[in-house]
Order: C-alpha cells, then sequence, then structure tokens
C-alpha cells in the first residue's frame, strides 16, 4: 500500500542522557535508509531528532536535501523527501523522539503541517510551517493566513481533545473548515495529533492525505476505560474495512504488545510481527493485511491520555 508516511523511527534516551540511541523503526520499502539508521545515535542538537531534543518541541524539515538532516543522500536514494520529530515528554522527563518521513509530496497527494499556540501572545494556533504538493498553492495560502482557536478546525479539535482526531472525509466532515479548498487541492483524509513540549507552548501535528496515499493501512485510537482494567478503542479506521467499531482489550501487564507498552512507559512501541500482538489487535490486522504497527503515546500536559496505533 502507498501510505503517506514512509518510515517510521523511535529515539531513545541512552542510560547516561548523553544521546538518542535507535530504539526501534518501521522502514518499509527504504531498507537500506534503514540499515544506515540503526548504526547511528545523535548527540543533543544533532540531527533532526538531537534538535527535536535541544529545542524542546516538535520540528517540521520540508526538505531533507542540503540542510543538516545527516542522512541526506541515503534518504534521497531511498525516494525521502521530508521529515517531522516529536520529541515525548512525559512528566517533564524525554521518553523518546518520534521521526515520521514522507516521500516526495505529489501533485494532490497530501500535506503535513505544524502549528502551534503561544498563550503568552496569543490564544489561537497558528501555523509554524507546511509542506504542501503540487496544486495545493490555495490551500497552502488560505492555511497560512489561517488562526484557529480552541476546538476550531482539525487542529483545534486536537488541541481542545487532549487527543488524536482523525477525518476520513474532509469534503463532509463538519469539523474541518477549509473543506472547499482541500477538495480543490485533492486531500481527503486528516488526521491531527497534539504534540508534546518542554515548554508552555501547544503544538498540533496535521497530516493530509490524498486519495491514493491514505496516512496508513489502518488508524486506531486507544485510551485507558474508566474501570482502568481494559484499554478502549475510540474510534478507528482501516483502508480495507472503513470505520471500525468499538472494541476492548485487557489492560494488564502480563499481556504484552505495543499498545500497553506505550502506555506504561511513555515510549513508542514498533512491531514488525503485528500477528504476535494480543487479540484484537492481531486478528484484526491479519484479517486487513497489515504486518506491522508503530503505537505512539498521545501526551498532554506531561501525562500520558492514550496511544495512537498505526498499521501498516
Amino acid at each position: 500500500m502507498n501510505t503517506l508516511i514512509k518510515v517510521t523511527e523511535v529515539w531513545r534516551p541512552t542510560g547516561d542522557g548523553s544521546l538518542l540511541e535507535f530504539g526501534g523503526g518501521l522502514y518499509g520499502e527504504a531498507p537500506g535508509f534503514g540499515r544506515i539508521s540503526r548504526e547511528m545515535c545523535f548527540g543533543r542538537g544533532e540531527g533532526l531528532p538531537g534538535r527535536a531534543w535541544d529545542a524542546g518541541q516538535p520540528i517540521l524539515l520540508k526538505q531533507l536535501q542540503g540542510t543538516w538532516f545527516r542522512r541526506s543522500e541515503a534518504a534521497a536514494a531511498a525516494g525521502l523527501a521530508c521529515a517531522m520529530a516529536l520529541p515525548i515528554f512525559v512528566r517533564g522527563q524525554l521518553t523518546a523522539v518520534l521521526v515520521f518521513l514522507l516521500g516526495e509530496l505529489q501533485p494532490h497527494g497530501g500535506a503535513v503541517e505544524l502549528w502551534r499556540n503561544d498563550p503568552r501572545v496569543s490564544t489561537d494556533l497558528k501555523l509554524v510551517d507546511g509542506a504542501y504538493g503540487s496544486g495545493e498553492a490555495d490551500f497552502e495560502a488560505l492555511t497560512r493566513d489561517t488562526y484557529l482557536s480552541r476546538g476550531a478546525g482539525l487542529p483545534g479539535l486536537a488541541w481542545q481533545r487532549e487527543g488524536a482526531v482523525f477525518m476520513n472525509d474532509l469534503a463532509t466532515a463538519p469539523g474541518f473548515l477549509r473543506s472547499e479548498s482541500a477538495v480543490a487541492a485533492g486531500l481527503e483524509q486528516g488526521l491531527a495529533l497534539p504534540c508534546g513540549a518542554a515548554g508552555h507552548e501547544n503544538h498540533v501535528l496535521t497530516l493530509l492525505s490524498g486519495l491514493r496515499t491514505p496516512l496508513a493501512g489502518r488508524i486506531e485510537s486507544w485510551v485507558p476505560d474508566a474501570d482502568e482494567y481494559t484499554l478502549r478503542r475510540q474510534w478507528g479506521h482501516c483502508e480495507l474495512k472503513g470505520g471500525l467499531p468499538p472494541a476492548l482489550m485487557p489492560l494488564t501487564d502480563d499481556m504484552p504488545g505495543c499498545l500497553v507498552s506505550a502506555l506504561r512507559s511513555g515510549v513508542p512501541c514498533v512491531s514488525h510481527r503485528v500477528a504476535e500482538q494480543p487479540e484484537p489487535i492481531s486478528n484484526a490486522a491479519r484479517d486487513a493485511g497489515l504486518a506491522s504497527l508503530v503505537a505512539l503515546p498521545i501526551v498532554c500536559d506531561g501525562e500520558i491520555g492514550g496511544v495512537l496505533a498505526l498499521y501498516f
């Protein structure tokens, strides 16, 4: 499946906190890039993971070539052109840096946006930067002039709910404020994630995909249920099966699995063998022909509120 997200990496602090080392990754059709990455580490301020660590906030790098991105030659060989790094802070401590890499954005093929609110300056979200495919100039221009209050638009909803928000059809989604321009730009789906930061600013990452490049094969949002013994699927979307109904899975330490691990540790968890995950994860992914997943803890105000699962 030709998904918008091509590569996912996890970088974890070493025991002494001096470096970020490789903590897992999904490389899909970029195995050579993966081999190079597995042997690397990053100091504070080095490369994309190190810069996100040092800045204490998400970083969007629209172009990898001719920049300080340390693996630019390998990225070019793998067809990777754009990246974003999300540092994860739990109770003030860095647990990991998650990196997404995208290919060259094709005409009407997708976009990625980073939004920020600085409460010292404004009550609204404003675009920090975005990467857009050709044919999306009008959508980009509108976006750069947009201010979003808490709860307004896709990024504003993620900020308000302190959780991941997914919209499958931007043309008809009532909460998407740029629908007409999105349709003209060929954008179909949207996913917004609140992103942690070391300071008091609020950040939201938005991924928008076109018809031929879905965000992932399957996306699910899980949160602890009221009884604290189960995880509840809030919402889910599968490219093969469409919208997914609510579901439950045990939230116990003796049930190994990426979702529970990410929720307990605050560290994104990567699995190359979804069939080995506990039910209902294994059966559902197998039925949809999906082989791997990354579980990302959603952190707001330093506390883990849920997990976002992306399947490939």
